[in-house]
């Protein structure tokens, strides 16, 4: 045997397998098809968000949470109807992760160094049901350090390991084949890419130098998801979500690109709930992009317009920062709203100094780099936007600027193909929304969320701007922002048992193969049902990485 156990994928989800093994004194062989520099994956670039339940942080903030209540949203929010077949194991899965984040979660990652900023974020605040989608309070703790923080200590216990003989990293090979004998995984083949030193995240080459056979007791397989490929993407688009857009940005690198699913399936491992992915609306083009189409998701506040188009605004729950799929599901399935592609922020310089974050570590290099200084004079204290967001709107594509409403919409007009914006009809629905600032309370419900936000210290802090009127002069100048379907997150795939252990066709566990992370839908081939409650990405991959290598062990 080459090693005990071999890993296919260097992400989050498998460095922590290995981390697992190799405490235990296990082997581990690394394949991974790109080079050393990208250790760490696609969690390396994210914002880090986690999802933490009854947290001290929380507490401090006066947020009441439970593991009932975070159980009863998330219920809620995944809409499980597939509980007798593929998500019989997701089920079990989403009990056992909202346990974990009421639980020893935060403890653990603290014991690996990993801390947290005093504030929580409110995401996904879902459909207004008490009942439906969304987190009913706060839970979105993110590290000092972003997804860079949560990715460092595991990439640490790896390269710390390859030293004391445990890790073997095998870059630049791509697997083509899980070998499978008798019912049981034996190891892997597939192609030796050519060296390639290209920077993290810059696409790499595939040109083709030789082949690879690896052999090992355990197979984990934690090679991510599809958002880097959009041919599959559309394969797999649901029909419940209308049409996938013609165009969409990419919110991943190039190398997510699904390979492994497809793999998996001729070896025999049962896929479960293809249809089910998580795309944001909020997308922006990157004007310094690291990857191909690499571009950027905008973290919204609760007070900028959301306008279709076609220039109307769109109908709740569809705002900002509220229901995601919902909102993508009303854009793509609107009758006259089909052939495009694109929706629309108008917003002011008072919000975006407040409300907007950018979602990347690389766009949050005070609370990546644990600048504690920074972050208090710049997000909480400070005057004007981030740098990087201000960055964006010089510079960004999707971002006009302008003084009044009509020069405006006219520079928004500008960008695209067909003047679909009637600055009459824009300007009526603002003035409408303006009136219901008159007062501290309204019936417009987008301000009532305002006004609900501003009760929360921590968004009243860093996330929600005073209540004030969009064509207000005082609050400008004006922003319009264009926004784009951006690709993330693959929300099924290879089904598991609570011990990551991947199972067959025949709904029992493959002798000695694993999946963990992205590629197992976060666990058990989709955690998350229909819907994510944000801050579970990274948690997933922390949750089922460990549990694949804490078998794994057990079994070695």
């Amino acid at each position: 045997m080459d090693a005990d156990a071999i890993v296919v994928g260097a992400g989050l989800a498998g460095l922590v397998a290995t981390h697992e093994l190799t405490r235990r004194g296990k082997r581990v062989a690394i394949v991974e098809q790109e080079n050393l520099a990208n250790l760490g994956g696609q969690a390396f670039w994210s914002f880090g968000g986690i999802f933490l339940v009854d947290s001290p942080e929380q507490r401090r903030l006066g947020v009441k949470d439970s593991f009932a209540l975070a159980w009863h949203d998330w219920q809620g929010s995944a809409g499980f109807d597939r509980v007798d077949d593929e998500d019989s194991q997701a089920v079990r899965w989403a009990r056992a992760y909202v346990q974990f984040a009421a639980g020893e979660k935060r403890s653990w990652l603290r014991s690996h160094g990993v801390r947290f900023l005093p504030t929580v974020g409110w995401a996904e605040r879902g459909d207004l049901r008490s009942n439906g989608h969304g987190n009913s309070v706060p839970r979105f703790h993110v590290p000092w350090g972003t997804g860079t923080g949560i990715v460092e200590p595991f990439a640490n216990y790896a390269l710390q390991a390859a030293e004391d003989g445990l890790v073997t990293f095998y870059n630049r090979h791509r697997v083509d084949e899980l070998v499978i004998v008798d019912g049981a995984a034996q190891g892997v083949r597939g192609t030796v890419l050519a060296p390639d030193d290209s920077p993290r995240g810059v696409a790499s080459n595939r040109e083709r130098i030789g082949d690879f056979h690896l052999t090992a007791q355990a197979v984990i397989i934690t090679s991510g998801g599809i958002g880097g490929n959009h041919d599959i993407v559309r394969r797999y688009w649901p029909e419940r979500m209308g049409t996938p857009p013609r165009h969409m940005i990419t919110g991943v690198p190039a190398y997510v690109d699904g390979r492994m699913l497809d793999i998996s399936a001729a070896a025999g491992v049962r896929l479960v709930n293809r249809d089910r992915m998580w795309h944001y609306n909020e997308g922006i083009q990157n004007w310094n992009p690291i990857w191909p189409g690499h571009a950027i998701r905008i973290l919204p506040g609760p007070s900028s317009m959301w306008f279709d188009a076609l220039g109307r605004r769109l109908p709740s729950p569809y705002l900002p920062g509220y229901d995601t799929l919902g909102t993508l599901r009303y854009l793509r399935t609107t009758d006259d709203l089909i052939e495009h592609d694109h929706s629309w922020f108008i917003l002011t310089q008072k919000i975006i100094e407040k409300e907007f974050a950018l979602s990347g570590s690389e766009q949050n290099p005070d609370i990546t780099d644990g600048d504690r200084t920074a972050f208090l004079k710049d997000r909480l204290l400070g005057k004007g936007a981030p740098g990087p967001v201000e960055a964006f709107k010089d510079y960004g594509a999707d971002f006009v600027v302008a003084d009044d409403l009509e020069e405006l919409v006219a520079k928004m007009n500008a960008l695209t193909d067909e003047a679909l914006l009637d600055p009459t009809k824009v300007r009526e629905q603002i003035e409408s929304r303006d009136l219901q600032f008159d007062n501290p309370y309204a019936k417009d419900a987008q301000v009532q969320g305002i006004h609900n936000s501003r009760r929360y210290i921590g968004d009243r802090l860093g996330r929600t701007a005073a209540p004030h009127k969009i064509l207000d002069p005082a609050a400008g100048p004006l922003i319009g922002v264009k926004l784009h379907t951006l690709t993330r997150k693959t929300l099924g795939g290879i089904q598991t048992d609570l011990r990551s252990r991947a199972l067959g066709q025949d709904g029992e566990p493959i002798d000695g193969l694993y999946a963990a992370g992205e590629v197992a839908g976060f666990g058990g081939g989709g955690v998350h049902g229909y819907n994510a409650l944000e801050g579970t990405f990274l948690g997933g991959c922390l949750f089922s990485g460990r549990a694949a290598g804490q078998d794994a062990a057990r079994r070695l």
